[in-house]
C-alpha cells in the first residue's frame, strides 16, 4: 500500500528542517577550520545542497561542505587567499563532471566490502571526535581554562542537554512518528534552555549565521598558466575526496534502503554544485554522510527532503538567524552521537573473528587511517591492500594435473590464473629436463590475464626450446589469444587450433 502523498510531504519537509539544523554547526565548523568566513561554508551547505538534491543520482542523500575537503583547503587560503580557493573549486566541479561524462561513477563497484565497513566505522569515529571540540571552553570565558574541558556546572548542563536530546531521539518513536525525533529534541532543549536561562553554548556563540543571498562573481585571480598551476593540484584532490565520499556514502544509503542510486549522474550533479558555488563565494563540498544519516532516519528519502533542507538553510541566513543562534549546541552534538551510534557498524566487532583474517585487516587499515588522515587516502590504501591480497591468494591457487597422452606428449592440465602474482608458482610446476620432446599445456581451466603472463610463457617456451623440445598452448580463451596476438613475436610458441572448443564463460563476458 503506497504512503499518502500529504503524509510523505510532511515527513520529507520535516526531515528537511531537522538536516537544515543540524547543517549549521557543521558548515560553520568546516568553514573555520578552512580558514573562510563562515558565510563561505553555509553559502556551500545551500548550494551544493540544493543542487544535488533535484539533480543527483542518489534521492536522500545530503550534501555541503565536509571536513574531509575543508582540511585539504587550508594550505591554499593560507598561501593564496580565499580567492585562489574560489577557483580551484570551480575546477574541481570541471573535474567531478568529466568523471561523470567518463562514466568513472562505476569504478566504486570495486571497492570490497571491508574498506567499506573500514570507512563508515572510521568517518563514525571522526564525526564522534568533532564534537569534542565542543566541550572544551572558548578563550576568554572568565571561568574555564582557555581550551580546556569545560568544568562545574558548564559541563553538568552540557552533558545533560546532550543526554536528554539522545534520550528523546531514542524513546519518542516508540510513541509517535508524527515529528522526526531529532527535530523534537532540538525543539525541547532549545526551549528549556530559553526557558530556564541555562547557561549553555549556542549556536550563536560559534559565529553569526546572518547574511544576505549569495552574489555571482567570478574569483578574482589572474588567469595565467601560474595560477593554474597553483589549483589544479588542489582541485585533483578536492575533486578525488570530494567523488569517494560521495559515492561510498551513496553506497552506504542504497543499502540502507534497499535502492540503487546512480553514481554518474551523482559525479556529474557534484561538479555543477561545486562550479556554482565557487562563482557564488561558497567553499564547495560533497556528500556528508552524518547528515544523510539524519535525513534517512528522520524519513527523508526524496529529492524534496534535501531540497528543502538547502531552502531552509538559506531561510535561517536572510531570516530566522537570530533564533537559529540560540540553539544550543549540545541538541546538535546530541543528534550527531546519535548519527555515530547508528553509523558504526556494530556487527564488526562479532563478525571479524568469522572472516578472513587479512579482510579483518584491512577493515582495521581503512578505519585507523580514516582517523588519522582522511577518507580518500584510507579508501585507496584499502583498495590497494585488498588488491595485493587477493593477488597473493589467486597466486597460491595456480597448480597443474599432468598426464601422457596415446601419442607420447606430456599434458599439463593448468588450473588456476596466470598472472604476474602466480608467476614463481607457474614456472614451478614445469620440469622441461624430464619431459618428453613434445609438451603441451592445457588451457581450458587457466587464463593468461596480464603481459607477466605472457613472459612466463615465453620464458617456459625458451627453456625447452634450449633442450631440443617443443611446447604447445591448447584451448587458449579468446581474451588470451588476443593478448598473444597483440605481443606479436613476444611469444614464440605453437598455438594448437581446436574449433570444437568453446569456453562458456567467453561468452557470457
Amino acid at each position: 500500500m503506497s504512503q499518502n502523498p500529504l503524509l510523505k510531504y510532511k515527513t520529507e519537509l520535516l526531515s528537511g528542517l531537522t538536516v537544515a539544523l543540524a547543517l549549521v554547526p557543521e558548515a560553520t565548523a568546516f568553514a573555520l577550520i578552512a580558514g573562510v568566513p563562515v558565510i563561505a561554508g553555509l553559502y556551500a551547505a545551500f548550494m551544493v545542497g540544493l543542487i544535488t538534491a533535484v539533480f543527483g543520482g542518489r534521492p536522500g542523500m545530503i550534501s555541503g561542505a565536509t571536513g574531509a575537503m575543508a582540511v585539504v583547503m587550508v594550505a591554499l587560503v593560507a598561501d593564496h587567499g580565499v580567492q585562489y580557493l574560489f577557483a580551484a573549486v570551480v575546477l574541481t566541479g570541471i573535474l567531478q563532471m568529466a568523471a561523470g561524462g567518463l562514466r568513472l561513477g562505476k569504478f566504486i563497484r570495486m571497492v570490497p566490502q571491508p574498506v567499506m565497513l573500514g570507512f563508515v566505522n572510521g568517518l563514525a569515529i571522526v564525526i564522534f571526535l568533532a564534537q569534542m571540540s565542543q566541550f572544551k571552553a572558548p578563550c576568554g570565558d572568565g571561568v574555564n581554562d582557555c581550551g580546556g574541558w569545560l568544568q562545574g556546572i558548564e559541563m553538568a548542563t552540557m552533558l545533560g542537554l546532550v543526554g536528554l536530546t539522545m534520550a528523546i531521539i531514542f524513546i519518542l518513536p516508540r510513541f509517535t512518528t508524527i515529528i522526526p525525533s531529532a527535530l523534537a529534541a532540538i525543539i525541547v532543549t532549545s526551549v528549556l534552555t530559553i526557558v530556564f536561562g541555562l547557561g549553555t553554548t549556542v549556536v550563536g556563540d560559534l559565529a553569526s549565521i546572518g547574511g544576505n543571498l549569495p552574489t555571482f562573481a567570478i574569483p578574482s585571480v589572474p588567469f595565467t598558466m601560474e595560477t593554474l598551476q597553483i589549483i589544479l593540484p588542489y582541485a585533483v584532490i578536492l575533486a578525488g575526496i570530494g567523488l569517494i565520499e560521495s559515492l561510498l556514502t551513496m553506497s552506504l544509503i542504497d543499502e540502507i534502503t534497499d535502492t540503487h542510486g546512480k553514481a554518474n549522474r551523482e559525479c556529474a550533479a557534484q561538479g555543477a554544485a561545486n562550479i556554482t558555488t565557487g562563482f557564488f563565494g561558497g567553499m564547495g563540498g560533497c556528500a556528508m554522510i552524518g547528515q544523510s544519516m539524519v535525513n534517512i532516519e528522520s524519513g527523508g528519502r526524496g529529492r524534496l527532503s534535501g531540497a528543502s533542507a538547502a531552502l531552509m538553510l538559506l531561510g535561517f541566513i536572510l531570516f530566522a538567524s537570530p533564533l537559529i543562534e540560540k540553539i544550543p549546541v549540545a541538541a546538535l552534538i546530541g543528534v550527531m552521537f546519535v548519527v555515530v551510534i547508528k553509523t558504526f557498524e556494530w556487527t564488526s566487532f562479532r563478525i571479524v573473528g568469522r572472516i578472513p583474517k587479512q579482510d579483518a585487516i584491512v577493515m582495521v587499515i581503512v578505519t585507523i587511517v580514516t582517523v588519522l588522515t582522511d577518507l580518500a587516502m584510507a579508501v585507496v590504501i584499502g583498495v590497494i591492500v585488498a588488491s595485493l591480497v587477493y593477488a597473493w591468494e589467486s597466486a597460491k591457487h595456480i597448480h597443474a594435473r599432468t598426464r601422457i597422452d596415446e601419442n607420447g606428449s606430456k599434458i599439463y592440465e593448468l588450473d588456476g590464473p596466470l598472472f604476474f602474482g602466480s608467476r614463481s608458482a607457474f614456472r614451478d610446476i614445469f620440469t622441461p629436463h624430464e619431459d618428453p620432446d613434445d609438451v603441451i599445456i592445457e588451457f581450458k581451466d587457466s587464463r593468461v590475464a596480464d603481459h607477466t603472463g605472457l613472459v612466463a610463457i615465453d620464458n617456459l617456451a625458451d627453456r625447452y626450446t634450449k633442450l631440443g623440445k617443443t611446447l604447445h598452448l591448447r584451448h587458449l580463451s579468446p581474451e588470451c589469444r588476443k593478448l598473444l596476438k597483440r605481443a606479436g613475436d613476444l611469444v614464440e610458441v605453437n598455438v594448437m587450433e581446436d574449433p570444437k572448443y568453446h569456453v562458456a564463460s567467453d561468452a557470457l563476458d
